[in-house]
């Protein structure tokens, strides 16, 4: 037998964690503890369900006959069904009340949120897990003077730890919109066909006071505060929308990290992590290509386009039920969550092994740092009693003449020995190569940082203390 196609995204990316919770196992011991729990609600308002039929179902709960289900389904062509058939051939005495009033969606929908609602709570605790490693980094570095960029081009320098909390902020706001999503988590509840209850009210002899209680009983003994007010005979599509949006957030945010990671190694400046027997290249031995952010970037744009489905399919529900999202959402919820997990791990991994070389750093900014200093120069010899506009002009003169050295010659930056040597300036070279200190350029950069992280940062780590973890996962292969 041929081997089949197998998803990547479990095979080598996503972790064992986030795989199990959209596994069929996991599926379906949820759609048993779904249907213990609307038999529970419905004894407990009345309805003739023993005690016997519920404790039953519930030692049956985790022990799901999986062959018999399969065979059935092959009959009636119905997944729903053909559980309900294998759940109530090990429940006997149950199998008259299981999914007694309610239609396929109870289970689906249910479940399909209880799992997204569980995928989010990974998704927060990893990214509170790199939270914490990029704020590490980012105090270590406060104050090392690099050069930063503008359009990728030269300009007033930052530190290293001050384009870290850019990186972090990022984040901080992507935590915000996970929290923001996690606290409006409700349930569908048991609705019925077009989501009037009219089956409940027939069950309940028209008691709709019994009626209104259903749902916020099956809300709470599934662990949520309640159920969607009002819908269809599904939970609203939109919320699958609202979710993978969040997720295209947070992979926007990774994406803007390994691409600058990617450019900071190209310029030899911090690299990610590179394993001592690891192959850069199968041509060029020497190479030591950056992997694993390439590969965020590769993952996140497929969770960024993920979002477009989800939406297409909120705008394009029929009335009350169509049944045209259910392959698509069977595919793109789940990868997008998978993929994600899999980026925060890479994060993780890269920021916990980043590589730093200060030398490079000081390198290439005192390389352009001259450059940078030609303001305060000015305003220096100003207070010596020089003309600003003359002195703007000899400047920009001199500059247009180093950069030629730099760019046509090949040359060292001479624009410090250009300025010395002009005597409207006043000043020696000694004195021109003591300001050249990186420090003098940064700003508030250190302080900013600083502030950000203690302001900021360290509440939220505060807060959420308990999902911090000692060890990242390994990155797969």
């Amino acid at each position: 037998m041929k081997p089949k196609y197998e998803n990547p995204l479990n095979s080598r990316y996503a972790s064992e964690e986030m795989s199990h919770l959209f596994s069929p196992d996991y599926k379906f011991r949820t759609w048993r503890k779904l249907w213990i729990a609307l038999a529970e609600v419905e004894q407990e308002l009345g309805l003739p369900i023993t005690d016997e039929q519920i404790a039953q179902m519930k030692q049956y709960q985790d022990d799901i006959n999986y062959d018999v289900a399969e065979a059935r389904e092959k009959e009636v062509r119905h997944d729903v069904m053909s559980h309900v058939y294998a759940f109530g051939t090990q429940a006997d005495k149950a199998m008259p009340i299981i999914h007694l009033g309610a239609t396929s969606c109870y289970v689906g929908d249910n479940t399909d949120i209880i799992i997204m609602t569980e995928a989010l709570k990974v998704i927060r605790k990893k990214l509170v897990n790199v939270i914490h490693e990029l704020a590490k980094f980012a105090r270590q570095y406060k104050d090392l003077p690099t050069l930063a960029f503008t359009h990728f081009q030269p300009a007033q320098p930052t530190t290293v730890g001050k384009r870290a909390s850019l990186w972090l902020q990022d984040l901080v706001m992507d935590l915000e919109r996970v929290d923001e999503q996690l606290s409006r988590a409700k349930l569908l509840g048991s609705k019925g066909t077009t989501g009037t209850q009219a089956s409940f009210l027939e069950l309940f002899d028209g008691d709709l006071e019994k009626v209104k209680k259903i749902d916020g009983m099956i809300a709470e003994k599934m662990g949520f505060d309640a159920c969607f007010a009002v819908s269809g005979q599904t939970y609203p599509r939109k919320l699958d929308s609202q979710i993978l949006n969040v997720l295209a957030e947070v992979a926007q945010s990774a994406f803007k990290f390994s691409n600058d990671i990617r450019l900071l190694q190209h310029l030899k400046e911090i690299e990610e992590p590179f394993e001592k027997h690891q192959i850069g290249s199968s041509a060029m031995a020497y190479k030591r290509n950056p992997m694993r952010s390439e590969r965020i970037g590769s993952l996140a744009r497929y969770v960024i386009t993920a979002a477009i489905n989800p939406a297409i399919t909120a705008s394009t529900q029929w009335f009350e039920r169509t049944l045209d999202d259910s392959a698509n959402k069977r595919i793109s919820v789940p990868e997008a969550f998978l993929a994600l997990d899999s980026i925060l791990i890479l994060y993780r991994n890269i920021v916990d092994g980043l590589v730093v070389y200060p030398k490079v750093i000081e390198k290439h900014l005192m390389s352009e740092l001259p450059f940078m200093a030609t303001e305060n120069i000015m305003m220096d010899a100003v207070k010596r009693g020089g003309n600003r506009q003359e002195l703007h002009e000899k400047i920009r003169v001199h500059s247009m003449a180093a950069g030629r050295v730099v760019k046509e010659e090949g040359g060292e930056n001479d624009l410090l020995s250009r300025i010395a040597a002009d005597p409207a300036f006043g000043i020696t070279l000694p004195e021109l190569e003591a300001l050249m200190d990186g420090k003098n350029f940064v700003g508030c950069a250190p302080q900013q940082t600083e502030a950000f992280l203690d302001d900021v940062v360290a509440p939220i780590l505060e807060q959420y203390q308990d999902l911090l973890e000692a060890e990242g996962e390994s990155v797969r292969v």
